[in-house]
């Protein structure tokens, strides 16, 4: 049975992004991976953004631009392709800026994988404008690749499972994880200071929100188990004051984290709540965004 038969969604080609940088040198390697798993080509794109320097700059800027954008991408094709022979690669030199040429390469079902920095801001962990624009805008998933080079594998995928509604995110998790035949870990966290106001003084209704919280949870690990027959799956709900924190600690047990993007305008930006925001700045191993089209409760953007 493949992943489209059991509902989950299709895994597209991989489009990494290309600056120069160390982490897009690193993106481009995880994609590669990634792209040799699937058995899909890996796409590199250099976006020089020529459109809106012609304003101003001369023709000769603009070619140079061009031709250091070329020499890029040779480069991070030749370093995929020594570490992983036989692997299809295709190069783009777009003409427009980083985001939109990101998006438009991969369509309706590739896969965007960015570094946690670019060349531009400050040297730190925190993940740069354009990777966090680009996860912002998401209509396929995204790929921020974040942790420790060389970290020894903890073969699991961890999948945050807000609700029911992210059945479709922990298909894709479960795909993942039948990728890299590692076990499936469902998380479900529960933030304490969601219920305050509504419980704290009826203390006979804590144990029913107990409940919903683990009937949810549940729910997806079942249908997950039952489509995915072979894979281990390890569901777990935790209370705590931070969910974010509960998560980027589970992080430290992982090889990838998959979780289900929010619309919730305002906050971030259309995908990004202020959990999944957190994750892409803090997590401690690459986080896969998955735009999420089904119906969001109020307390997503919390």
């Amino acid at each position: 049975m493949n992943s489209s038969d059991k509902g989950s969604p299709v895994l597209g080609a991989l489009v990494a992004g290309v600056d120069g940088s160390e982490p897009a040198k690193r993106a481009v390697l995880w994609a590669a991976e990634e792209a040799l798993r699937r058995d899909r080509p890996l796409h590199l794109v250099y976006a020089a953004d020529t459109d809106s320097r012609m304003i101003y700059a001369s023709m000769e800027t603009i070619e140079q631009v061009r031709h250091a954008g070329r020499e890029l991408l040779e480069e991070a094709a030749a370093m995929a392709s020594e570490r992983y022979p036989g692997l299809s690669v295709t190069r783009e030199l777009s003409r427009r800026e980083p985001v939109v040429s990101l998006h438009t390469a991969a369509g309706n079902h590739g896969t965007i994988v960015v570094g946690n920095r670019g060349r531009g801001g400050f040297n730190s962990l925190l993940l740069g404008s354009v990777g966090l624009k680009v996860a912002a805008g998401a209509r396929t998933p995204v790929v921020v690749v974040r942790g420790t080079e060389g970290a020894p594998a903890a073969d699991v995928v961890l999948v945050a499972v807000h609700d029911e509604h992210d059945l479709e995110c922990a298909r894709h998790a479960a795909s993942e994880a039948e990728l890299r035949k590692a076990s499936l870990r469902l998380l479900h966290v529960w933030n304490v200071l969601g219920s305050v106001g509504n419980v704290v003084t009826m203390l006979d209704a804590v144990d029913e929100v107990a409940r919903n919280h683990v009937r949810a949870l549940t729910g997806v690990a079942d249908r997950i188990r039952a489509d995915f027959p072979g894979l281990t799956v390890e569901a777990d709900a935790e209370k705590g004051m931070s969910a974010a924190g509960i998560l980027v600690e589970a992080t430290r047990h992982a090889d990838l984290l998959v979780a289900g993007g929010r619309r919730s305008p305002g906050n971030f930006g259309p995908t990004l709540s202020r959990v999944t925001h957190s994750l892409l700045h803090h997590a401690n191993c690459p986080v896969e965004l998955i735009p999420r089209r089904g119906k969001r409760t109020t307390s997503e953007s919390k």
